[in-house]
């Protein structure tokens, strides 16, 4: 018996340990992500991007990042050196007062439209957002439309500053980028000025569509 209590003491003392450790792995392989397929060489020589947990990264360089269940994540996001592409939101969430009733959200989501940055990034480099930090629910909804974020650089000096995003990448079509017509029934139609197959076309306004949207065309597409 008192080899199997000091043995229950011993888990006690270095448990908690075990699992602080295995924790900050955990956290440290999830905040840094690459942003290529494969093993490029120059990945050796990648810069990083800081993502506070308020800028959401959807897209990078037309590949798709990874969606965590936590939206208040701050997350590094590792960029071959060259011209980058960057997609991301702001998003910004705010309690609500006063009383809630019952199945009502409990807080103030604000969020802004898809934006898009593009960068040079040097070998090595570190970049991160830098953007006006509202202090009230009333500022980040009036400063909502106007959004704009910079890419920094470690000097502080701005690379670039996003603006809205069509819906196209700009490597998605070897190089040709697709353009909106007016005028047509639908209000506006996908066009280019070489072939683009039809899939590519679904998927680019697919990945613009809002929940609503996509609920909508999956029930007209099985009727």
């Amino acid at each position: 018996m008192s080899g199997h209590r000091w043995w229950l003491q011993t888990c006690r003392i270095f448990l908690p340990a075990l699992l602080l450790t295995a924790l900050s792995g955990c956290s440290s392989a999830l905040t840094k992500i690459e942003t290529w397929d494969g093993e490029p060489a120059i990945a050796l020589s990648a810069a990083t991007l800081k993502a506070p947990s308020v800028i959401h990264v959807s897209r990078v360089n037309g590949r798709s990042m990874t969606n965590y269940l936590m939206d208040d994540l701050a997350l590094d996001y590792a960029l071959l050196p060259g011209e980058n592409e960057v997609v991301f939101t702001y998003k910004t969430i705010w309690a609500k007062s006063g009383v809630v009733n019952n199945g009502e959200s409990k807080v103030h989501v604000i969020e802004s439209k898809p934006q898009v940055v593009r960068f040079e990034a040097s070998p090595n480099a570190i970049y991160r957002f830098e953007f006006a930090k509202p202090k009230t629910r009333r500022q980040a909804e009036d400063a909502l439309p106007e959004f704009s974020a910079a890419i920094v650089g470690s000097d502080g000096q701005a690379l670039a500053r996003s603006s809205n995003w069509s819906g196209i990448d700009k490597t998605q079509v070897a190089g040709t980028p697709l353009t909106l017509d007016k005028g047509s029934d639908d209000g506006e139609a996908l066009s280019n000025s070489e072939d683009v197959s039809p899939l590519n076309r679904l998927k680019s306004v697919w990945e613009t569509a809002s929940e609503e949207e996509k609920k909508a065309f999956l029930r007209w597409a099985f009727e």
